[in-house]
């Protein structure tokens, strides 16, 4: 991505802000200067996106999280330096963007650690036109369909174990999470 390309992305205060709300907090995959914990307005963390390669199969989907819209989500800005954009912007197009089920948007997100502070960050929202786009599932189905998915990334259980882990060390509770953590059938050893 060119630096042309970036400006209109870039906050006022001259950074990049990325908003992760799931994998990216555990596993973000590029160079930060700092991590906020944050506040994004509109919408909510939610398992609503089948995985059929990276957390599971065709045979037996995984699910994965995505932003859908309503509510709010507590995650975490990273903030990356105007230099470094163009290739974390690449890094995360490629990551994000390749199975077609997201949009990156420019949303307005709260720091949590600096009040009053409001930061524009790109963030990755589920598009509800995509065909792995699930509507509302039962806590009982999302547990179920955790608990069997196994992809290439490995098992969709540890994506979920490993979400609300990171989530509780920064303080954040996520009630729906926690709600299919409790269903999981106990894990079998191989």
């Amino acid at each position: 991505m060119t630096p042309s390309a970036i400006a209109p992305l870039l906050d006022p205060d001259g950074s990049l802000y990325v908003f992760g709300y799931g994998s990216l907090i555990w596993k973000p995959g590029f160079a930060h200067s700092a991590m906020h914990p944050a506040l994004l307005r509109g919408f909510h963390r939610r398992f609503c996106i089948w995985s059929r390669r990276y957390r599971g199969t065709p045979e037996a989907p995984g699910l994965v999280l995505g932003l859908d819209r309503g509510g709010a989500c507590r995650g975490v800005a990273f903030r990356v330096e105007a230099e470094a954009a163009p290739a974390v912007l690449d890094y995360l197009d490629e990551r994000e963007m390749s199975g077609g089920v997201y949009e990156r948007r420019l949303v307005p997100v709260r720091l949590l650690d600096r009040p009053g502070a409001v930061r524009r960050a790109v963030a990755f929202i589920v598009d509800r036109r995509a065909e792995a786009y699930c509507r509302e599932l039962a806590p009982e189905s999302a547990a179920a369909a955790i608990a069997a998915g196994q992809g290439c990334m490995g098992p969709n259980r540890e994506y979920l174990l490993n979400t609300v882990a990171h989530l509780r060390a920064l303080g954040v509770r996520d009630a729906g999470l926690d709600r299919i953590v409790a269903l999981l059938p106990a894990a079998t050893m191989p």
